[in-house]
């Protein structure tokens, strides 16, 4: 196969790196040509996770077929390159949705399971892997193997969350969850503070199935951490009518990048109140198609351009329960004192750690943060952050990061050393590499 050397970049813009890229056309070209390489589906991990630079990426989006879909169990068996918005343009209309998303379908299945990717349902639901049954997988001793949390086990945990360095997942089968309809029914609650916030989100009575929080990153003072906790869950026959799918949305395009001074404190303060008054307004449950409830950017095409030709660092941690509110009020703090604002702030709850050795997830709240990159002042202020995470003892979203120093990883990941003797078994020359895991030291040099 023909190999492009060229530039290339995660869905952040930052960093951008020379790599060489290779596509196979279908399954059975996907082949380990090169001594080291990653495998990169849609491109949307934000930072250096799908880049290899000066060495072999491989592209993934034509490995894409949905092989076997059994309608009567919600099962579905698909090539890894295939994007959940192609899967759920095959499943929605036949009652059936996935099980976890997060919030963009235009990524892969394989990067799903790689990032074990979770959503606003984590606190009920857990994360991806947890409803993944098998994987088929190529190896780097070039043979494929099926492994399941049953057979192959270690592989297979190592692999969920594992950012693809233990080999290429080929195909995924994955477990389904029946819907009525594609509506969802909403309920917005607004809090006036941090305090406010966090007791909405730990109320029972009003938590749903999926529950996510909007945070007005610009507020200070008593109104440090004001936003908008939106709950929502599938909606019943009875709540809405089987014909309620909602024609999707032509996507509007951001066709250049913004200049750098567009996203600033003034823009987006005026922005987030905005934001604040209309949908913490919004005091009735709605209805909604699941479209714009799951994945509202998607209907703006290249939204990354909002943040200027230097892109942007999306920061998501994960604070423990135990010191959740002091922790993201901590960080709330040090963020509305740089005068840094993040466009899109977001919280939510998590559930227990799951099994995946490099899972990001664990009990407790995570907050996520666009920040623009403007100057090497951002990565002052980024270290900052680390550091309260790791007082509180959180960790960084692997997938969303652009620039985690090694041992700060390693204080993150206490399972690290685990997953590291089943990559190394079964990947002993560390053939599966990319610039993240060259960063941070994971799997080691590459030989």
């Amino acid at each position: 196969m023909p190999v492009l050397t060229t530039s290339i970049s995660g869905w952040g813009r930052y960093p951008v790196q020379t790599c060489e890229l290779e596509r196979p056309e279908r399954y059975a070209d996907l082949r380990l040509d090169a001594a080291c390489l990653i495998a990169r589906g849609q491109g949307r991990s934000y930072g250096d996770a799908a880049l290899n630079e000066n060495g072999r990426v491989l592209l993934t989006g034509r490995v894409n077929r949905l092989l076997d879909f059994d309608m009567e169990q919600g099962i579905l068996r698909a090539e890894a390159g295939a994007t959940l918005a192609e899967i759920l343009a095959a499943i929605v209309p036949q009652g059936w949705f996935l099980p976890v998303t997060p919030g963009t379908k235009f990524v892969s299945l394989g990067g799903c399971v790689a990032a074990d990717v979770h959503g606003k349902n984590h606190h009920h639901d857990g994360s991806f892997g947890a409803h993944v049954l098998a994987l088929e997988m190529i190896l780097a001793d070039g043979s494929r193997v099926t492994c399941s949390p049953a057979e192959n086990g270690e592989l297979f945990w190592a692999t969920v969350g594992g950012m693809g360095l233990t080999g290429i997942i080929g195909e995924v089968t994955l477990k389904l969850i029946p819907i009525k309809n594609s509506s969802m029914m909403v309920r917005h609650h607004s809090a006036g503070s941090l305090e406010q916030l966090f007791g909405l989100m730990q109320d029972a009575a009003i938590d749903d199935r999926y529950t996510v929080a909007w945070i007005d990153s610009m507020a200070s003072g008593s109104r440090l951490g004001r936003g908008v906790v939106m709950c929502g869950h599938h909606a019943s026959m009875q709540e809405a009518p089987l014909d309620s799918r909602a024609k999707p949305a032509r996507a509007r395009n951001i066709p250049r990048d913004f200049p750098a001074w567009a996203l600033n404190p003034l823009s987006i303060g005026a922005f987030n109140a905005l934001y604040y008054q209309r949908e913490g307004g919004k005091r009735e449950p709605f209805l909604s198609d699941y479209l714009p409830y799951f994945y509202p950017l998607d209907a703006i095409a290249n939204w990354n351009r909002m943040y200027g030709k230097q892109g942007f660092v999306q920061y998501q941690c994960v604070i423990p329960d135990a010191t959740a509110f002091d922790g993201i009020k901590a960080l709330l703090q040090e963020l509305s004192g740089s005068r840094r604002p993040s466009f899109l702030a977001v919280l939510k709850r998590l559930g227990a750690q799951g099994k995946g050795l490099l899972s990001f997830p664990m009990a407790g709240y995570t907050l996520a943060l666009d920040l623009p990159i403007r100057d090497d002042g951002l990565f002052t202020l980024l270290n900052k952050l680390d550091e309260i995470v790791l007082q509180h003892g959180g960790r960084v979203y692997l997938a969303k990061d652009a620039r985690l120093s090694a041992e700060t990883f390693r204080a993150m990941y206490p399972r690290y050393e685990q997953w590291l003797a089943i990559k190394n078994k079964f990947d002993p020359q560390n053939r599966f590499s990319s610039s993240l895991s060259r960063r941070l030291g994971i799997g080691g040099t590459h030989g």
